[in-house]
This record gives structure tokens, C-alpha cells and sequence, in this order.
């Protein structure tokens, strides 16, 4: 691996992805149960359609963090797609905390963990490997 922090670099993409599949179970199991935990109000019924398919989205970049943990230079692209999920879902957690639609307690660790993500990713990218 060509990263200057292999360690860190795994053991965040581990992280990340235990993050990932604890939401997408939690959303595609209990829906309604998971968003209340969160402290958000109760949603109309359709909402549990949109949170399923967040939950397979949340399972699928889970495994693709796993598979990116084991081995973060052949997983270049997924680090890369996890840099700007993480850039863009701090972007909207500092949109909705600003409009009050959330709060701080709600959103607990999305008002800081994707700062951490998005640097932690971004250096420890691995740089390409030459002639492949």
C-alpha cells in the first residue's frame, strides 16, 4: 500500500463500514424504531420507503468500506466515493442544523465524524500504482 498512514487508513475504513452496516440494518429492520433512537419526530408512512432504500445504500457502501479496509489501494474508488458522501453529508447536517429542522443531540457525531472521515480518507488515500 502506498499510504502514508496504512494503519489509520484501515482501521477508519473499518470503522466507517461498521458505521454503515449498523445504519443500513437498523433502517431496514426498524425504521420507525432507528429514526426515533435518533430523536427525530414520527414521519408519515412513506418515509419508511425512503429509509429502506437509504438502509441498502448504508449496507452496500458498508461492504464496499470492508472490501476498501482489506485493501485500500485496489478500493481507490470507493475511499473516493466515501470522501464525498462524507463532504456532502456534513454539508447538509450544517444546512439543516442552521434551519433548526434538527439538533445538535440528533445529529450527535454527523456534526463532526465527516470532517474527521473526509481528512483521515483524503491523506491516507493510497497514491495510484505506476503502469497499472
Amino acid at each position: 500500500m502506498t499510504s502514508r498512514h496504512p494503519r489509520l487508513l484501515s482501521a477508519t475504513l473499518g470503522l466507517i463500514a461498521l458505521i454503515q452496516l449498523i445504519l443500513g440494518a437498523a433502517f431496514l429492520a426498524a425504521p420507525e424504531r432507528t429514526a426515533q433512537v435518533l430523536g427525530l419526530a414520527a414521519a408519515p408512512g412513506w418515509t419508511n420507503w425512503l429509509f429502506g432504500m437509504m438502509a441498502a445504500r448504508f449496507l452496500g457502501f458498508g461492504y464496499g468500506m470492508a472490501v476498501a479496509a482489506r485493501d485500500p489501494q485496489g478500493a481507490r474508488s470507493w475511499i473516493k466515493a466515501m470522501i464525498a458522501i462524507q463532504a456532502i453529508d456534513w454539508f447538509v447536517t450544517l444546512k439543516y442544523l442552521n434551519a433548526g429542522a434538527v439538533t445538535l443531540a440528533q445529529v450527535s457525531t454527523a456534526s463532526f465524524l465527516p470532517v474527521v472521515f473526509v481528512v483521515v480518507l483524503t491523506l491516507g488515500l493510497p497514491k495510484p500504482v505506476k503502469g497499472v
